[in-house]
């Protein structure tokens, strides 16, 4: 009997040793993480700078504003201020809030679309930038810079006949004042 219970135990080590030894299952992905990297690279910076400066130097005639909810002004509002601490992921999580207040908001769209370039999502900018085109003006700003983002993924993914086309489509966004007499 006594040897029976030596053998139980020496069982009972064996397998909680073993349990010891396993691996751990790998964490779970933020929904909002793409496979690629999280990292705020100096690229990447670039890159957004350069989307937000076509769009603000950009001289259209035309520009159309939308009006916004409250809430959302404090949700992008809160954004811009992660994305200056270079907490992306975040920034991103807010301007989703926004968009179910706001879903098919053309400047919120594009604004996540440039926060998914920080994170190298490059297919869900892509994806993001076309929508707010396609929702948005085709004139001004916004659509300069829906167009320049499709120019830099693009480019980012290796598809220079798709960069030129979406280059020659930025012209397109912008509307010359009425000569005046």
């Amino acid at each position: 009997m006594m040897r029976n219970c030596f053998v139980y135990t020496g069982m009972c080590v064996l397998v909680v040793l073993l349990a010891a030894c396993s691996q751990p299952a790998p964490p779970a992905k933020a929904s909002v993480r793409p496979d690629t990297s999280t990292e705020v690279d100096a690229r990447t910076l670039g890159i957004v700078a350069a989307i937000r400066t076509v769009g603000a130097q950009f001289d259209s005639s035309v520009e159309v504003k939308p009006l916004r909810d409250p809430a959302v002004d404090g949700l992008l509002d809160k954004a811009h201020q992660l994305e200056t601490q270079q907490q992306v992921v975040p920034a991103i999580e807010a301007v989703n809030k926004a968009l179910t207040i706001a879903p098919n908001a053309p400047d919120l769209l594009q604004y996540e679309a440039e926060l998914r370039i920080l994170i190298h999502d490059w297919k869900q900018a892509g994806t993001l930038a076309q929508r707010s085109w396609d929702l948005g003006p085709k004139v001004g700003a916004l659509c300069a810079r829906n167009v320049q983002t499709l120019i830099e993924v693009s480019t980012a993914q290796g598809d220079s006949a798709a960069a030129g086309r979406y280059r020659k489509q930025l012209s397109g966004c912008k509307v010359p004042a009425p000569a005046r007499y």
